[in-house]
């Protein structure tokens, strides 16, 4: 086939630790709570992460960057979405979009969702787009103790005519 999608989905505690900081799609949220994580703990680019290598059939993002390994601790997720584009791009394949969703009660994400989608869209070379929604303050999530992400990739391939 031409044309793949893959779906990603992650999830992170928000920590207690005052140096933590909070970032999403790339972009720091100040006097915000960091995540809980092994990498910078960016849920909507690793959500973005693990739909492309599935859509390519590379596995997930445990695999690739699996957080028993000290080289990933505090990683810039960007960089390592940059790391599995490449990925993509040697396995042949290009991204043709990711739609992504945020699902938290805060921060608002309105304010910082256009220079997102533009960090993001910078490294895979495709559209992203950044939606929000809450959890109507059921669960984890709605009582503000985490922060989940969804995504959905579309990749082709690189010598495709479509």
């Amino acid at each position: 086939m031409n044309i793949r999608v893959g779906q990603g989905f992650d999830i992170h505690a928000v920590s207690n630790d005052p140096n933590r900081k909070l970032i999403l799609g790339g972009v720091p949220f100040p006097d915000t709570p960091g995540l809980v994580g092994h990498s910078d703990a960016d849920v909507v680019v690793h959500a973005c992460m693990d739909a492309l290598v599935g859509a390519a059939g590379l596995g997930d993002i445990g695999d690739l960057f699996p957080d028993t390994d000290s080289t990933y601790a505090g990683a810039s997720s960007m960089e390592l979405l940059d790391e599995v584009v490449a990925r993509l791009d040697s396995a042949g394949w290009m991204v043709g979009n990711i739609d992504t969703t945020l699902i938290l009660e805060a921060p608002k994400v309105a304010p910082h969702r256009e220079e997102m989608q533009q960090r993001m869209s910078a490294v895979v070379g495709a559209p992203v787009s950044v939606k929000a929604s809450t959890a109507e303050r059921l669960g984890s999530i709605g009582r503000g103790e985490g922060i989940a992400a969804i995504a959905v990739a579309l990749i082709c391939r690189k010598d495709s005519e479509n």
